[in-house]
């Protein structure tokens, strides 16, 4: 495999699919970031500082031709949890809509458009994808397997764990690899017991060594999207996807797997600055009884705004955070002084403090400064990173990914 795969990156970010991509034989050709909430594209202008303007577009994707999108070998982009519901149009009962602003359906939309459709698809999100919404249970990842499978598409996912691999962060997300029926994988996919591919034979099976649980299903997605939007799961109080699975021809094949690693592990403490830390990010004395209360269990009574007072009641957090283990998830609030249950505080020689923006970036397995840019604010550096993904993880994928290929295209 001599020439580079190249890359169209969506709901690109600061760039942590590019990162992990770009260690292996593959290029972004062309990306896109929009943050419709924001005057300020803060994202897009870090991710241009980072890789250059040519072939970045900072635009809704929703108003993006699909003409002007390049035709690449790989989709990429972690995209927002939505509702991914559909409806017929009123003037049209074949007609498809998703709801507006819905940004899976833009993704489809270029897949559907696109003549040379794109042979991989490489997906990130939060794992309770798998599970929602809170009525029908796993509709809404039904409705986006059957859609790709109409496309031509099979598809293969894993619930990763970033720290149950070694990676300083235990950050939980859902990762599916879709392969286009004109894909050597997907024909290769197709003459494998699903239950091997999952477990030693498939692309996540290499990247991350999993042991089989007790728990397995297997199902087809029936009817069209419309029937399953509405009926899929209509009764039941569980999730029937796992895991881990796969998807071929519609038809449904998960099981429960569990990390099997024993090598090398990254700690927080492995990612501290310690000797290089300002002021800034010391806890002050005066506040010290908010972080405590916070951080602390609570058991009492509360009052709504309606007046309506109700019982409330939390377990505690570990304060400060330890070092010698894989951090917890870093949240978009991390940023900022002011006291917070779920921000991360470590101790160190000179007192309790926050963690830098160059440590929140090291836990997802960003370069030191990444996000530094005139401009950006630590509380917005922290936020991105809250946002981001580990990018150790798209590296381990796009590595397995790239020795199948090559094994089969050779």
């Amino acid at each position: 495999m001599k020439n580079k795969l190249k890359v169209v990156e969506l709901f690109a970010g600061v760039g942590g699919f590019r990162l992990g991509l770009e260690k292996n034989n593959f290029a972004v050709i062309w990306s896109n970031q929009w943050e419709p909430s924001t005057k300020m594209q803060h994202a897009s202008l870090v991710y241009e500082a980072r890789f250059g303007e040519e072939n970045h577009s900072n635009q809704d994707i929703e108003t993006v031709s699909t003409s002007d999108i390049p035709d690449h070998d790989i989709l990429v982009g972690g995209f927002p949890c939505q509702d991914y519901s559909v409806a017929t149009t009123l003037f049209n009962s074949k007609g498809l809509i998703g709801k507006k602003g819905v940004l899976w359906w833009s993704i489809h939309r270029i897949l559907k458009e696109k003549t040379n459709k794109p042979k991989y698809l490489l997906l990130e999100n939060v794992d309770r994808l798998l599970k929602s919404p809170a009525k029908q249970r796993g509709r809404d990842f039904a409705v986006m397997l059957k859609s790709l499978n109409d496309l031509g598409y099979a598809v293969e996912w894993r619930v990763v764990n970033a720290a149950e691999y070694g990676m300083p962060q235990r950050r939980k997300r859902v990762f599916f690899l879709g392969y286009h029926k004109s894909a050597s994988i997907y024909k290769e996919l197709g003459k494998f017991d699903k239950t091997n591919w999952m477990l030693e034979d498939g692309i996540f099976a290499a990247a991350f060594p999993a042991t089989e649980a007790s728990v397995s299903n297997q199902f087809h997605l029936n009817g069209d999207l419309v029937e399953l939007s509405e009926i899929f799961n209509e009764n039941g109080d569980k999730s029937p996807f796992l895991n881990t699975g796969v998807m071929i021809d519609g038809k449904v094949f998960t099981n429960k797997t569990t990390a099997a690693y024993s090598g090398k592990r990254t700690s927080l403490g492995d990612v501290l600055q310690n000797g290089e830390v300002t002021e800034e990010f010391f806890l002050q004395d005066s506040e010290m009884s908010k972080w405590s209360y916070l951080k602390g269990a609570k058991k009492e009574v509360r009052k709504s705004k309606s007046g309506f007072e109700y019982n409330y009641s939390e377990g505690s957090m570990v304060f400060p955070d330890a070092k010698d283990k894989a951090s917890r998830t870093i949240i978009t609030g991390e940023g900022g002084k002011s006291p917070s249950r779920f921000k991360h505080v470590v101790q160190s020689d000179r007192g309790l403090r926050r963690l830098t923006p160059v440590e929140l970036e090291r836990l997802n397995m960003f370069p030191d400064d990444h996000t530094k840019l005139d401009g950006i604010s630590d509380t917005k550096r922290a936020f991105f990173m809250g946002n981001a993904l580990v990018v150790g993880v798209v590296e381990k994928i796009s590595k397995a990914l790239e020795n199948q290929i090559r094994k089969l295209d050779k």
